[in-house]
């Protein structure tokens, strides 16, 4: 079928909902639906005009589709929760009502919000994670199996989909979640309920608090098991977090938000140790020890089984700022040290990266030097991978990577990626060129024709498109929470199988050397860092204003035309095989869809 998506942003599940119905033989456009009411439903309408699709997808919706879009075309609505629940903050209410299970429904808009007739429903588990995290794991899993089935039911035209008349025992009306509702009692709040509070707001909108005489909104929420203090105290650093005292313990704080005062430029979410920099007396760093104790909260993690090593990493949003990027190279540098025959690099779930730290360039005082520290680090980290060959490296991907972070996976001998990760190897929609030896990872992988047509394209793919493509090796179908012990048990497996990984590695290495004669590791850095440093250092080059609107949550400084045209793609391999036509997306000129880049589950509005 023709399907258009429509979306308030091109987040995690948008992009995954489109390449997904686009590998199953769909003809999928995008539209996002950005301003003021008047302008998204003109915008909606010429789209509709334009495509005449067959039927409407809305993954991601913040606002509510016009009566004559709906009952012109059949418009499928993805809720993140059971049937019969409605409201703007399903997930927040999961997660404060303790909910150990939840569901995502499928129904047709009409009149009345989240009222519609049922066309699919999935349910799905709440482990004990963020909300951000829950929605692009196991609520996005659920999402894209009911939407899936409720689109082959509309192409099959004999389903009749069903009234909610008898809702989910959790499905119920729920009105928005305030911040009143998330307020922290430092003074009475246990270490469980603080915990609470912040995971149902990690990501968006971040729970709003005082500290250093200001106003805050603290994003994200990790158990401390030995640090006491003063209930409200703040107690020491690691990694860029805050440790904060509870009534029965302690909890680290990975980010934090200025509220915005009037007159001022929109705040952004920044490590929050280097937020508060300046504003309050110098606390304790606690070592961040890869290898230390399970119950300590760390970044980044060591273990070992056997003959095999992980290296897990978790850094909020998957951006790596130029600190988190030299620690994770020493870990790494660290971790080759030790007698492993297989070493595994990625995080347990969710991100595994997207590439350089946007939002701490942006606060640099200078940002094109910030740029171009973090990308140098970036290339370190990327290159110890690419001349590790004394043993086997794989990376492990539970989720998302972009851009540098595609690259860094793609640096390992081999690539494991859970099913329900989405891949967007490219630069081109934040103004880069790149690097991250991107110039020899991805035609090593692909070939150059489509190494340049993937970057050129810049759109979105599924785990299993990159594995057709030959991004990933082996594609693990297994749930979230499932995904780090189906790894281990693998890797295990690899590391075990002495003669054949010892003939692997023997092989890695004399390849690895006759590449380096043909041409050097560095001269590939030397050429993208070329082309990056005068991007960099251009003030007027486009990167700049696309890193500060994508940072600050503004609108893209391009034509109106450019702005509100509708982007249109066909995906699989056909967007690799032909023309481009007056519909498809001009290369570096529409800026809409870079919000994938470092994307935030923006769904605490989800209409």
């Amino acid at each position: 079928m023709h399907i258009l998506l429509v979306a308030s942003a091109f987040n995690s599940l948008s992009q995954r909902a489109y390449a997904e119905l686009g590998d199953r033989g769909h003809q999928v456009s995008v539209t996002l639906l950005n301003g003021e009411a008047a302008e998204r439903d003109g915008a909606l309408r010429a789209a509709v005009r334009l495509h005449r699709p067959r039927l409407i997808v809305a993954p991601m919706l913040k606002t509510a589709l016009p009566p004559d879009v709906w009952s012109s075309c059949p418009c499928l609505i993805v809720h993140p929760g059971p049937v019969g629940d409605r409201g703007p903050s399903s997930l927040d209410w999961a997660i404060e009502e303790g909910a150990t299970h939840w569901g995502v429904t499928v129904l047709q808009a009409n009149a009345e919000m989240d009222g519609g007739d049922v066309w699919a429903s999935e349910p799905c588990p709440v482990p004990s994670v963020g909300k951000s995290d829950l929605y692009r794991n196991e609520v996005s899993d659920a999402a894209l199996t009911a939407l899936l089935l409720a689109v082959d039911r509309c192409a099959a035209g004999s389903y009749v989909p069903r009234p909610q008349r008898t809702p989910d025992p959790q499905g119920r009306p729920r009105p928005y979640f305030a911040q009143r509702l998330r307020l922290i009692q430092w003074e009475a709040d246990s270490t469980a309920t603080v915990l609470r509070k912040l995971r149902a707001a990690d990501s968006h909108p971040g729970v709003l608090d005082r500290l250093a005489g200001q106003e805050w909104y603290l994003h994200g929420g990790h158990q401390e098991h030995e640090l006491r203090g003063t209930p409200g105290e703040l107690l020491a650093t690691r990694a860029g977090a805050v440790c904060r005292a509870t009534t029965d313990g302690a909890v680290w704080i990975p980010q934090l938000r200025a509220r915005r005062r009037p007159g001022q430029e929109r705040p952004f979410k920044l490590p929050a140790a280097l937020a508060l920099a300046g504003q309050i007396p110098e606390l304790p760093e606690v070592p961040a020890l890869p290898d230390g104790p399970d119950t300590a909260w760390s970044d980044i993690r060591y273990r070992e089984q056997g003959a095999a090593g992980f290296l897990s990493f978790s850094f909020p949003g998957g951006a790596m700022s130029t600190d988190q990027c030299r620690r994770l190279l020493a870990a790494y540098r660290q971790a080759c040290s030790r007698p492993t025959s297989v070493l595994v690099l990625g995080g347990d779930r969710d991100f595994f990266s997207n590439g350089i730290h946007l939002n701490v360039i942006e606060a640099a005082a200078d940002p094109a030097a910030e740029s171009w520290a973090n990308l140098q680090a970036m290339d370190d980290l990327v290159e110890a991978v690419l001349n590790t060959t004394d043993r086997l490296v794989v990376s492990a991907l539970g989720g998302n990577a972009a851009a540098g972070g595609v690259m860094l996976a793609l640096a390992a001998d081999e690539v494991w990626c859970r099913a329900g990760a989405v891949l967007n190897p490219h630069y081109r929609l934040m103004g880069l060129y790149g690097s991250e030896y991107w110039t020899y990872l991805l035609p090593r992988r692909v070939g150059a024709g489509t190494a340049e047509r993937l970057t050129d394209r810049a759109l979105p793919l599924s785990a299993a498109a990159g594995q057709r493509l030959g991004l990933v090796d082996r594609l693990l179908g297994c749930a979230p929470q499932d995904f780090a012990a189906e790894v281990r048990a693998r890797a295990v497996r690899l590391a075990s199988s002495g003669a054949v990984t010892g003939a692997r590695i023997a092989a890695k290495k004399a390849a690895r050397e006759a590449q380096e004669a043909a041409k050097p590791l560095a001269a590939y850095r030397h050429e993208e860092l070329a082309r990056m440093h005068r991007i960099f250092f251009d003030p007027d080059a486009p990167y700049h204003a696309l890193r500060r609107a994508f940072v600050r949550k503004e609108p893209p400084a391009a034509p109106p035309r450019q702005r509100s045209r509708p982007v249109t793609a066909v995906t699989g391999l056909a967007p690799f095989d032909g023309a481009s036509g007056p519909d498809s997306p001009e290369p570096g000129k529409d800026t809409r869809l870079r919000d994938h880049l470092h994307e935030e589950a923006s769904h605490d509005r989800h209409r």
